[in-house]
């Protein structure tokens, strides 16, 4: 008890003295996840409401394909990655193998299928007399889709959120892609599994502490989203 009680008072240290090593970390894994979050919400939310609004052959395999990679395990991800990624892969030209932009790639593939699932489900679950009424007042096909787009604008926030939540928690894919290299793709995730398994619990502790705060800003910020409209189909 007293080696986590002391544990917990080095770690608010380290946070209120605003440690350059503890925020340096909190900043790349916010820089991270934001990117990938925006590079899989600009494809996911198309790919959404393309599934939500269209029929076409093939449709019901694509969103079970989307609804199935939603639970797809982080280290099957961040192995696709390496082997795409690595010396002899068919993208390792690029040498992006154990960098910020791996971890991106690896974060964004796992959000993906979450805003494309659940975008394509607030869509579809939107009233059926939102369209028929935008198309009797004589809206454009356009107009309509937006309509519905804007109807289902709060289950698609909650998917955009509950992505950003998954990404922000990943440990296993960005630690295979990034290699959990200190000062430059350390996260906070890999340095609290890193730190804990050196005994150096202050930091651990300080970083778990503020990886708290933001899933329970997230959650929160999740609920008040629901609360304000229908909640996204399973």
């Amino acid at each position: 008890m007293g080696s986590l009680q002391q544990g917990l008072l080095q770690a608010f240290e380290l946070i209120f003295h605003f440690d350059q090593t503890l925020f340096g970390i909190i900043m790349l894994s916010l820089k991270v996840s934001g990117i990938a979050l925006a590079i899989s919400t600009a494809i996911g939310l198309p790919a959404g409401a393309l599934l939500g609004l269209k029929r076409f052959p093939g449709r019901n395999l694509a969103i079970s394909a989307a609804n199935t990679f939603m639970g797809l395990p982080p280290v099957v991800v961040g192995l696709i990655v390496y082997l795409l990624l690595s010396r002899k892969g068919p993208l390792g030209f690029m040498g992006l193998l154990y960098s910020p932009s791996a971890m991106v790639i690896a974060q964004a593939m796992l959000a993906l299928p979450i805003v494309t699932a659940l975008c394509c489900s607030a869509i579809v679950n939107v009233d059926p007399i939102i369209r028929l009424s935008a198309r009797t007042l004589g809206a454009t096909p356009r107009q309509e889709t937006l309509a519905v787009i804007r109807e289902a604008r709060y289950g698609i926030l909650s998917a955009v959120i509950a992505a950003f939540g998954r990404v922000m928690a990943e440990v296993g894919a960005i630690l295979i892609v990034g290699g959990n290299i200190a000062g430059y793709t350390r996260v906070m995730t890999t340095t609290i599994a890193l730190e804990t398994d050196k005994g150096n619990f202050e930091l651990a502790l300080a970083l778990g502490i503020i990886l708290l705060t933001i899933s329970f800003a997230i959650n929160s910020l999740l609920h008040a989203v629901q609360q304000r409209g229908p909640a996204p189909g399973p």
